[in-house]
């Protein structure tokens, strides 16, 4: 027979409850709602539709229209919710549009200033290239008659447009312009002036070449330019000229002498 032994029970006092600070519960609650309405409300007051689109630039080949008319939508997010950098990517995806800044004006403005390519020449046909060398307009309606003409293998427009500038440099000191720069598949240079002069480079040692088409350009030709058809600069240590006319040709130095391609 198990023997059931009891146990007796400690009697431990009673912990008292913490009391709740209720009042101070509630005064904090209130504090943060008043924060929240006033920060929704701020809120309200700045995001408020826009009221004015304030655009800037010289808009010839883009209309101010057009810009309106796409930035449109995207004003109606709200001064605080309008989408910069998407209005950015909208208008400079434009053919015409080099540059965009937009930036917000309180308490309804935005701002939008615009700026266009600029061509410096045109690329084979009917492209056209800004001075970074870039084809911004592939196949332009209308190429201005004065820009000039640089041509190359697709990839090579860059490549072109510094060369271009280099010539130009150097002819603009002698009263000239560089009215073409060609480089063709075979990576030969040529170029031809404003007077109508061509001037063949081939593919090795241009810059050499080019330095000294200007040495003979200031020495022999300076006079006679407007009665030279061609120089042709690939000779070792000279150069060939093939006149207009077998009347104009003149005699040239031994160094000079070669044979007409």
């Amino acid at each position: 027979m198990l023997r059931r032994r009891n146990r007796r029970r400690s009697e431990r006092p009673a912990l008292p409850m913490p009391a709740i600070p209720w009042r101070g519960i509630g005064v904090a609650a209130a504090v943060l709602v008043l924060a929240l309405g006033g920060y929704q409300a701020s809120a309200w007051l700045l995001n408020r539709p826009i009221v004015t689109l304030q655009l800037s630039g010289q808009f010839q080949r883009v209309t101010a229209i057009q810009v309106e008319a796409l930035v449109e939508p995207y004003a109606r997010a709200g001064f605080l919710d309008v989408d910069l950098e998407g209005i950015r990517r909208t208008l400079t995806d434009l053919p015409w549009v080099a540059r965009v800044e937009v930036r917000r004006r309180f308490p309804g403005t935005l701002e939008v200033a615009v700026r266009e390519e600029k061509p410096i020449a045109c690329w084979g046909e009917r492209g056209l290239l800004n001075a970074a060398g870039e084809l911004f307009l592939p196949d332009a309606g209308h190429v201005p008659a004065e820009l000039p003409r640089l041509k190359g293998p697709p990839g090579t427009e860059a490549q072109v447009t510094q060369r271009y500038f280099a010539v130009q440099e150097q002819l603009e000191h002698r009263g000239l312009s560089a009215a073409s720069v060609t480089l063709d598949a075979r990576g030969a240079w040529a170029f031809q002036t404003s007077n109508g002069l061509q001037v063949r480079l081939g593919a090795n040692s241009v810059e050499e070449r080019i330095a000294r088409f200007f040495q003979v350009l200031d020495r022999t030709l300076t006079h006679m330019a407007g009665e030279v058809d061609y120089v042709d600069m690939r000779y070792p240590n000279g150069f060939a000229i093939g006149w207009k006319s077998p009347a104009a040709a003149r005699t040239t130095t031994d160094e000079e002498r070669r044979p007409h391609a």
